[in-house]
């Protein structure tokens, strides 16, 4: 039995001023209730309630003792109302940590529609293509690119990164058109200088690494985006990023046959949070928000 429950038998019985009326209240044997109390005093080594056949009463010591417990009792209530306030109207600091071109080009444009929706939630995210730590820096969801390398750590698809090879019509009208895989040592290629993403790899029965032409290299999506639409030549870029490009015709994909991708495996971005057996409603809500409008998106 926890000291929170003897706390309540306490109470209940100072209150209704017998141990049998308490007993009824919490549909249990008075002699239950008769143990817990003398466990209590045992623990606090003084007497708390004079008993007897007719009612109980309070020592001095009860006295004192009873107006610190109806404090205890009534903040745990309180706490298990805020608690289910948040359940039913989420609130508080939600921290999300981002890669640049995803928060940028997917997750940015929709916070102002989720801000309507939960207003009570106030978000701080973070741009960032460093690896962060959630527990040390107190982060509720990071979206990353790749594997997840950590077990303590649950990781939801939001989306396929479908890297396709692009350009603008006005750097192909210039330059031509390649035909082929091969051809592209002889065209400009804005390759991404991040460690991870900066070889192009064709992707057939086998990884095939291409030799390219990388006389341009970047470190965001958005700065190889801004180089594509101002015709400085072709890149690797995941659908996400360009997808409203691709539909305006500011971009255009080529050699639409074959699979690239700057890794050796297809991979995906995800968000991932800590592996808890309740997770909060704020980040379940967010989480949910993110992965119904990325599927409405198309990407």
């Amino acid at each position: 039995m926890s000291s929170l429950n003897r706390l309540l038998y306490f109470n209940c019985v100072v209150e209704t001023g017998s141990i049998s009326e308490a007993s009824r209240v919490f549909d249990v044997q008075p002699s239950s209730i008769s143990r817990q109390l003398v466990v209590l005093e045992q623990e606090l080594g003084v007497r708390l309630l004079n008993k007897t056949t007719r009612n109980v009463g309070l020592t001095e010591a009860g006295y004192k003792y009873y107006e610190f417990s109806q404090r205890i009792v009534a903040e745990f209530d309180e706490a298990k109302r805020a608690v289910n306030d948040l359940q039913d109207n989420p609130k508080g600091k939600l921290k999300v940590s981002m890669t640049v071109g995803f928060g940028e080009n997917v997750v940015m444009p929709l916070i102002p529609e989720f801000i309507n929706l939960y207003p009570n939630i106030n978000i701080e995210l973070e741009l960032t293509e460093r690896v962060v730590d959630l527990v040390e820096e107190n982060i509720d969801i990071a979206i990353r690119s790749g594997r997840l390398p950590d077990s303590t750590m649950i990781a939801k698809r939001l989306a396929y990164n479908n890297f396709l090879l692009c350009s603008s019509p006005q750097y192909l009208n210039k330059n031509g058109t390649p035909n082929c895989p091969e051809d592209l040592i002889h065209h400009q290629c804005i390759r991404y200088s991040y460690s991870r993403w900066k070889n192009w790899f064709l992707m057939e029965n086998e990884r095939i690494k291409l030799t390219i032409n990388d006389a341009i290299a970047v470190n965001s999506v958005n700065g190889q985006k801004q180089l594509l639409l101002n015709h400085a030549g072709l890149a690797l870029m995941p659908l996400w990023a360009i997808k409203k490009e691709l539909e305006e015709g500011s971009l255009v994909q080529v050699l639409r046959e074959n699979t690239f991708s700057p890794y050796e495996e297809i991979s995906a971005t995800y968000a991932i949070y800590l592996k808890r057996d309740m997770v909060s409603p704020k980040t379940r809500l967010f989480l949910d928000f993110l992965v119904e409008h990325i599927r409405k998106i198309g990407i």
